[in-house]
């Protein structure tokens, strides 16, 4: 329940700090006295957009505050599951700077504006007159037979599975399309891969062959040279390497008995001759071996010449990248083949989800129609004392071709004021005088079903007067019990009169400008205010005694 407010520099109000009652209050003013200015500052508090322009001139920002008592209303669960600190006082404060920067506070710690928005609606309903429009919104009509119908825990679990048929459906078509196009392209793939493995290549080949070219291409020239360094091993003429480490070894042999270091040289140049003399076993072996051969240097450049083909082709530089190519195309074709079982299993899932989500949406339009049923008997209780003695009002169902994530359920508010007239679609029919009493009604049985803390009415008396005002002043009164608050902002001195606490918006102009005002009003000055309802500005003693009638009645 909403039990203070306090405005700072907000559009017309300097300085505005008022307390709020229980049960049913009402605020009276006259036109563009600051009514809408109040509304629009709760509005920020229930996280609406924030403009820097409707900051009071001259002031660096301005501040909107409201004080909550939370004691009946169970709402330490919402507290806690949000992680913010529960007080059966809760404070929601708004502030504004003249940057355009706005900061929102939940019990005084920073808050994002989403969370303040979330929490705000729980606390607060503002019923303004452009709300009677969505009387003929399909979305509004279902959600009122939701709320009424008390389908909370159904509906969510119906919209888990929503979500999930929903998410199978998309995983499904994209696994078909990529399917197709994968079909499409397998002709393509299987070739690709058809001269992969035919080339039937190994790791490594081609930088052998690559070596082996570069050997081929250079026989000539590897063969003369090895000829020319085995001949400085064993020269035809003189004497070679050999020889000579031969004869070191005949020499430092010759003084081992006299000088014993000769020993150590001597089996150094031994193992020198054992290796040089493997090394020229090897240069003869490959003199033996390397020869110009046409047919095998045309081998190895026909196969290089593939492999280079086909890693242009593929825009690849090396076998290695060939071969993982390889293995790429094999599992994309692998992956072809296995389409059908993945897509099979996909739409076996989708369709066991979509039977469990037939069968939640007929669960939700089994309660629905339960609650419609009760609906359009209470509803027709409130409005014919409300001066509709031969009102017909009419919840229609109709299968929607496909569940969205309301469900399978399409209605529309079917509505006839008149005697023996066609029940039509409320938004065609009714005039506005009938919308909002057909409103007010419908949120009098929403209050019974929801436990909202305080519940704001902006001239919900649109279009009616006398007696009709009175019951509709009664309904308001009645919907102000039971640790409700009801506030409405009225210009008729019938609905006035039945509010416990009354207020007055005014304006005063100034030196220093015009500013708005809220105050709460004295009985007496109660009986003054009433009576300028019903007189205007010429207040009568006859408009006096009426207003005081109204207040004792």
């Amino acid at each position: 329940m909403l039990t203070s407010l306090h405005i700072q520099n907000y559009a017309l109000i300097d300085r505005l700090d008022i307390d709020f009652e229980r049960g049913f209050s009402v605020i009276t003013g006259e036109t563009g006295a600051g009514k809408s200015i109040i509304l629009g500052a709760i509005g920020l508090l229930l996280g609406q957009r924030a403009d820097s322009k409707s900051i009071k001139a001259g002031a660096a920002k301005c501040v909107i505050e409201a004080h909550f008592d939370l004691t009946a209303y169970g709402m330490k669960e919402y507290f806690e599951t949000n992680e913010l600190e529960y007080d059966d006082e809760c404070i929601l404060r708004r502030e504004l700077s003249a940057s355009g920067k706005s900061r929102s506070f939940i019990n005084d710690v920073p808050a994002p504006l989403s969370q303040m928005k979330e929490l705000g609606e729980q606390l607060i309903d503002v019923h303004s007159q452009h709300q009677n429009l969505l009387l003929g919104k399909e979305g509004f009509q279902l959600s009122v037979v939701d709320i009424l119908a008390n389908d909370t825990h159904e509906l969510a679990a119906y919209k888990d599975t929503f979500n999930q048929w929903k998410a199978l459906t998309v995983e499904l078509d994209t696994l078909v399309e990529e399917a197709e196009k994968s079909r499409a392209d397998e002709d393509y793939l299987t070739f690709q891969l058809k001269q992969l493995e035919e080339l039937d290549l190994k790791e490594g080949e081609q930088e052998e062959l690559e070596a082996e070219a570069d050997r081929l291409n250079h026989a000539e020239e590897i063969k003369s040279s090895l000829y020319a360094a085995n001949q400085c091993f064993f020269p035809n003429e003189g004497n070679g390497v050999i020889d000579a480490l031969k004869e070191v070894q005949r020499h430092l042999r010759d003084i081992a008995r006299v000088y014993p270091m000769s020993c150590e040289w001597q089996e150094r140049i031994e193992s020198c001759h054992i290796e040089l003399k493997d090394i020229s076993n090897e240069i003869e072996s490959a003199l033996e071996e390397v020869e110009f051969n046409p047919a095998r240097m045309e081998q190895v450049n026909d196969r290089l010449n593939q492999l280079y083909t086909l890693e242009q082709k593929h825009h690849v530089q090396t076998d290695t990248e060939l071969l993982a190519l390889t293995e790429e195309l094999s599992a994309r074709l692998d992956a072809i083949t296995s389409y059908d079982d993945r897509i099979a299993e996909l739409e076996k899932q989708k369709q066991a989800t979509f039977s469990q989500l037939m069968e939640q949406a007929s669960a939700l339009t089994t309660l629905r129609k339960e609650a419609a049923t009760r609906i359009e008997k209470q509803l027709t209780e409130h409005l014919v004392p409300l001066g509709m003695p031969n009102v017909q009002f009419c919840i229609d169902f109709a299968n929607r071709r496909e569940p969205d994530a309301t469900g399978m359920d399409s209605l529309i508010f079917l509505f006839s004021a008149n005697k023996n007239a066609p029940l039509q679609d409320i938004a065609h029919v009714a005039s506005g005088g009938e919308i909002a009493r057909v409103m007010l009604s419908l949120k009098a049985l929403i209050a019974g079903a929801v436990k909202l803390p305080t519940i704001i009415f902006d001239e919900i008396d649109t279009g009616v007067s006398g007696k009709i005002a009175e019951r509709m002043a009664l309904i308001m009164q009645e919907m102000g019990q039971a640790d409700r608050q009801v506030i409405s902002i009225t210009h008729l001195p019938q609905i006035a009169a039945r509010g416990t606490t009354h207020y007055r918006v005014y304006k005063e102009d100034t030196d220093m400008g015009t500013t708005s005002h809220l105050v709460r009003l004295t009985p007496e000055e109660r009986i003054t205010e009433i009576a300028h309802m019903l007189s205007g500005e010429t207040l009568t003693e006859a408009a006096m005694e009426n207003a005081r009638e109204l207040l004792k009645n």
